[in-house]
């Protein structure tokens, strides 16, 4: 990994400018070596449009390797910038900082300049996409990461560049969110805490309780003292102090908060600092994935917390506890972004095909009234009774029929559903299985997200355009009709992913990796040249 020090680092760009010859290079008045430089530009930047496209508009002149005093500012900023990348996470290697070098201090010729020119040009833009915007593709490290994430024209950034101071256009790189900044340094207290030791020794054994004393209960106790959840103690049985300072971290982790050290919390307690820390990266990568305008007033649903919120000026407005796809096949709920704009109370629901095909088809080939809440349509949308037909004649590729529930109390959808319309068929609903909702883990649906206090989300959608949401909302729902109702502004709705994130006040938030995606992300960013520092417990 590259690694270079503040007094070396200058020394270097001393010797890159002098070996350059930036003091006569370009002072040099004849034409002929002015010609070369463009031509080496012209032929090193050919093969990439965006290179050849900027450089053509800017006349093939130097940006980097001039010896004017904006040329010798932006290639500073530049080696900064990669020097500075390892704190964002982001695999340094890439950038070569020191074959940039190598190669600007025998650039002795106007050709040898021009082509370490568009070398560092085409260092400079995946420096600052992979800054902005990750350094990975979303959809090439799992297939349900449906994120488009919202790159920028790559000329823009040179253009961007020259126009700017450089060393503000890289710190206005990276997401500006509160968020990011935050895990940010949570990274660097992770990577403080590995050179002194991590937390300590793991707690023997597979559950404590209130009560317990012992040498485990010690390693509990060390353990919760070094993350932060309990205060300085010699206690040597787990009393009321250890489980407060169990059920705090337990709130922190998504766990039940009954304050027993039971396997799940156990297993949390003994996450190394190493694991921590690969979390938190991956999140700061995630934070680039999502570096763009999320709204004033937007919902986020995180898959891995089983919550959604809706978060207004930076505020949390409301939050409310969800059920999320069943970790198995094709049920995982997908990550993307889209744009509420209406909500159905009193829903049918309409079966997907793979639902109606792979789960109803063969319980009514078994029994024809199986299933006797659902109704049966042809392809012209007639009811068809199934006395009239014989559902054994028919294959899940053949089934000719849709299945749908029409509006009441045990709907499939519950009495509302909140639409965002995107191609994956994936929204928000109400749902009769209040059970799940009490459960630690709540991963169970095909996919959908239900909500827990389905009229309350609904309340507050409409507070912006109703003087008596509650009110308005009921009068529909008493009808028992289906009704659309429009929302005037929409608010978008971001589902993402997030094992490691942050709260303005209180403990770093840790869960579970449930669909197993933030390893996939790991180890992609391992292959792409990022790595930790060496870290303990």
């Amino acid at each position: 990994m590259f690694s270079i020090s503040a007094t070396r680092f200058r020394a270097v760009l001393l010797g890159v400018s002098l070996c350059l010859g930036l003091t006569g290079l370009w002072n040099a008045p004849a034409q002929a070596q002015v010609t070369a430089f463009k031509q080496a530009v012209a032929e090193a930047a050919a093969r990439d449009r965006d290179l050849a496209a900027f450089y053509q508009a800017n006349d093939y002149q130097p940006i980097w390797t001039g010896a004017s005093d904006a040329d010798r500012a932006r290639r500073a900023a530049l080696f900064e910038a990669i020097a500075a990348a390892d704190s964002h996470g982001l695999p340094v290697a890439r950038y070569d900082a020191e074959g940039l070098m190598a190669r600007l201090k025998v650039a002795r010729s106007p050709r040898e300049a021009g082509l370490a020119e568009v070398e560092m040009s085409r260092t400079f833009l995946r420096l600052a996409r992979e800054m902005q915007t990750g350094a990975l593709i979303p959809s090439e490290v799992d297939g349900d990461i449906k994120r488009e994430v919202a790159y920028r024209d790559r000329g823009s950034y040179l253009t961007s560049l020259i126009q700017s101071s450089p060393r503000a256009f890289f710190r206005a790189l990276p997401p500006r969110s509160n968020e990011y900044a935050r895990l940010m340094k949570e990274k660097f207290r992770l990577e403080s805490l590995a050179k002194t030791g991590g937390w300590g020794p793991k707690v023997p054994g597979e559950a404590l309780k209130p009560g317990q004393s012992g040498a485990a209960v010690v390693a509990l106790r060390n353990r919760l003292m070094a993350m932060g959840f309990m205060g300085r103690s010699a206690t040597q049985t787990y009393d009321e102090s250890m489980m407060i300072a169990v059920q705090q971290f337990q709130m922190a982790h998504g766990l039940t908060p009954d304050g027993v050290a039971g396997p799940g919390t156990m297993a949390q307690v003994n996450t190394t600092v190493s694991d921590r820390l690969k979390s938190v990266i991956v999140a700061m990568e995630r934070e680039r994935w999502l570096n763009q305008e999320l709204g004033a007033r937007h919902i986020i649903v995180n898959l891995t917390d089983f919550n959604a919120r809706i978060i207004e000026d930076g505020q949390v407005a409301f939050e409310t506890r969800v059920v999320v796809g069943k970790n198995t096949g094709d049920r995982r709920s997908p990550e993307f972004s889209d744009s509420m704009d209406h909500m159905v109370i009193n829903p049918t629901w309409h079966v997907p095909r793979s639902i109606a095909v792979k789960e109803y088809l063969p319980k009514m080939q078994r029994n024809p009234n199986a299933a006797s809440h659902l109704r049966l349509y042809n392809s012209r949308g007639q009811q068809v009774s199934r006395g009239a037909v014989n559902f054994n004649a028919y294959s899940a590729s053949s089934f000719p029929f849709s299945i749908k529930q029409p509006p009441s109390q045990g709907n499939a959808l519950g009495l509302v559903k909140f639409m965002f319309p995107n191609r994956y068929n994936i929204y928000l609903h109400d749902t009769p299985a209040k059970s799940l909702f009490e459960r630690e883990t709540r991963d169970y649906s095909h996919g959908c997200i239900r909500v827990q206090k389905p009229f309350e989300l609904a309340y507050e959608l409409l507070s912006p355009q109703e003087a008596d949401p509650k009110g308005k909302f009921h009068s529909i729902l008493n009808t028992g009709r289906e009704t659309r109702v429009n929302l005037e502004r929409e608010v978008p709705v971001h589902i993402i992913y997030r094992t490691a994130f942050t709260s303005a006040k209180g403990h770093m938030q840790y869960r579970r990796d449930v669909y197993g995606r933030d390893a996939k992300i790991w180890d992609a960013l391992g292959k792409a040249g990022v790595s930790l520092h060496a870290v303990q417990g």
